[in-house]
C-alpha cells in the first residue's frame, strides 16, 4: 500500500496538532523503502552528523575543561599563588617576613625558598634541572610533593643531606633511593682565576610523581641550609612563595599585604606568569568549539537537503492528501516531524556517547594502549600523565539546545515548501 493510498483511507478531518496520522506518515517516510533509498541514505548521514558532532563537541570540552583545571591545580599548587622578592636588600630576614605573612587573612602557606638552574647528571644521562631549596617541614606542607611520594620518605630531608626528585627525572637518569645524583652549577666558589662550577653529589632520598611531565622531569628539592651553601646565598632566599586558601581571591590577598606590607617587596602571582599559557588554551578551546560546532552545521543542513529531495519525491502524496481534505497545517506538521526526528533522536544519541565517552575517556585510552600498543596520548607532550575530562553541564546544556534549535530551523523551508504545494500542479506534473 503506498502512502497516498493510506492517506485516502486515514486523512484526518479535524486540525488537532501533530496527531496520530502525522506521527505515523512521517514515520512511513523515514522507513527505508526501495524507491526513496538515496532519500534514506541522506537521512542516515544527517544522523550520523549530528550524533558524532555533539558527541565529539562534548568531549573535546570535556577534556579542554580538565586540562585547564588539572594545569591550573598543579602548577599553582607546585608554585603558589603569589610571589614576595625583595627590593631594597636580599631577603635575609625570611623567617620574620614568612611569619608575619602567614597571619594575612587567606593565606595558608608563605614557603621561603632559593632557587636555582643546574646541571643533574648520572652515570645514565644528563639534564638540565631547577633545584628548589626548601625546609623539611615546608616541603611536607604541600600536598603535590608529600603526598605523591613514590619511593623514599621525606622524613629526616633535612639532615639527610639528600634530595628528592621527580619521577620522570629518576628514570631518565636510571636512579632509585639511595643511587647518588651528582648537581652542577655554573656559579660555584670565587677563585683568583673567576668562578670556578661547583659539582656535588647527594644521594637520592625521595622519588615524587605530581602528574605533570614538565615538573616531574625537572624539579630537584634539596635541603634549605644546603641549597644557601650550594648556591653561595649568605643566609638568604631568593622568594617567598604564598599559597591561598582560594585562587580566585589572589587579587584581594594581594590587596591586603601591599596594605601592609612586612617589608618593601615586589609582589606577583599565578595569573601573571602564567597568562599567556592560560590565554593561549582558552583561545583554543573556543576555536575548538567553533570548528566542531560547524560539524553539527553540515549534518543540519544534510537534513534540508533530504526533506527537499522527500518533498520532491512525494509530491504527488502530498498532492493526494490535499485533495482529501488534509489541511497545509497537516502537511507541515509531517515534514516538520520527520526532520526534527532526525534532529532529536541524532541529539540524544550523541549527548549519551559524549557523556559515557568522558566519563571513561582514561579507560578508553588504557585499552586503546593495548590494542595499538602504542599511547595515543603522550604526557611528554601534552604535560600530564592522564587525561583529564571534566564535565561542564552548563556547557552540555548549550551543546545539546543548540543542535536541537538548529535542526528544526533546517526542517522549516522543506516543511513550508510541502504545505504550499498546489496540489492541482503536482497532479497533472504527476
Amino acid at each position: 500500500m503506498s502512502a497516498g493510498s493510506e492517506a485516502r483511507e486515514s486523512v484526518p478531518t479535524g486540525t488537532k496538532a501533530f496527531a496520530g496520522f502525522e506521527w505515523l506518515l512521517a514515520g512511513r517516510y523515514l522507513r527505508t523503502r526501495r524507491r526513496e533509498g538515496f532519500v534514506s541514505v541522506i537521512a542516515g548521514f544527517s544522523f550520523l552528523g549530528i550524533l558524532l558532532g555533539v558527541a565529539t563537541l562534548i568531549i573535546v570540552m570535556s577534556v579542554m575543561n580538565g586540562f585547564r583545571k588539572e594545569l591550573l591545580e598543579k602548577i599553582v599548587g607546585v608554585n603558589g599563588h603569589i610571589f614576595a622578592t625583595p627590593i631594597d636588600r636580599p631577603l635575609d630576614d625570611y623567617e620574620q617576613v614568612a611569619a608575619k605573612l602567614r597571619q594575612v587573612q587567606g593565606i595558608k602557606l608563605a614557603i621561603p625558598l632559593v632557587e636555582g638552574q643546574a646541571l643533574a647528571s648520572s652515570q645514565v644521562g644528563n639534564g638540565g634541572v631547577l633545584v628548589r631549596g626548601i625546609s623539611e617541614s615546608d616541603i611536607k606542607s604541600i600536598p603535590f610533593i608529600a603526598g605523591n611520594v613514590r619511593q623514599g620518605t621525606l622524613d629526616g630531608f633535612a639532615t639527610a643531606n639528600g634530595v628528592a626528585i621527580g619521577r620522570r627525572l629518576a628514570g631518565s637518569l636510571g636512579l632509585q633511593v639511595g643511587d647518588t645524583i651528582t648537581i652542577v652549577t655554573p656559579r660555584g666558589a670565587s677563585t683568583p682565576f673567576g668562578t670556578a662550577p661547583r659539582i656535588k653529589a647527594y644521594p637520592v632520598t625521595a622519588i615524587f610523581e605530581i602528574g605533570m611531565s614538565e615538573f616531574d622531569a625537572s624539579f630537584v628539592f634539596m635541603p634549605l641550609g644546603e641549597s644557601q651553601a650550594y648556591f653561595n646565598r649568605d643566609g638568604d632566599v631568593n622568594v617567598i612563595e604564598i599559597f591561598i586558601d582560594n585562587p580566585d581571591q589572589t587579587q584581594a590577598v594581594r590587596d591586603r599585604i601591599e596594605a601592609d606590607p612586612p617589608r618593601p617587596l615586589v609582589l606577583s602571582d599565578w595569573r601573571q606568569r602564567n597568562r599567556t599559557f592560560f590565554n593561549a588554551l582558552e583561545v583554543e578551546r573556543n576555536v575548538m568549539f567553533i570548528i566542531l560546532t560547524l560539524i553539527v552545521l553540515v549534518a543540519t543542513l544534510n537534513i534540508v537537503s533530504g526533506l527537499i529531495m522527500l518533498v520532491k519525491d512525494k509530491t504527488e502524496d502530498i498532492a493526494i492528501m490535499r485533495t482529501m481534505g488534509a489541511s497545509r497545517g497537516t502537511v507541515l506538521r509531517v515534514f516538520l516531524i520527520t526532520g526534527a526526528a532526525i534532529g532529536v533522536v541524532g541529539t540524544f544519541a550523541g549527548f549519551v556517547l559524549g557523556i559515557l565517552f568522558a566519563r571513561n575517556i582514561q579507560t578508553i585510552n588504557k585499552g586503546l594502549s593495548k590494542l595499538l600498543g602504542i599511547n595515543p596520548w603522550d604526557p611528554t607532550v601534552r604535560f600530564l600523565s592522564d587525561i583529564p575530562s571534566v564535565i561542564d553541564w552548563r556547557e552540555v546544556a548549550t551543546v545539546v539546545v543548540m543542535t536541537l534549535v538548529l535542526s528544526l530551523l533546517a526542517t522549516l523551508y522543506p516543511a513550508w515548501k510541502a504545505a504550499r504545494l498546489d496540489p492541482v500542479k503536482a497532479l497533472r506534473m504527476g
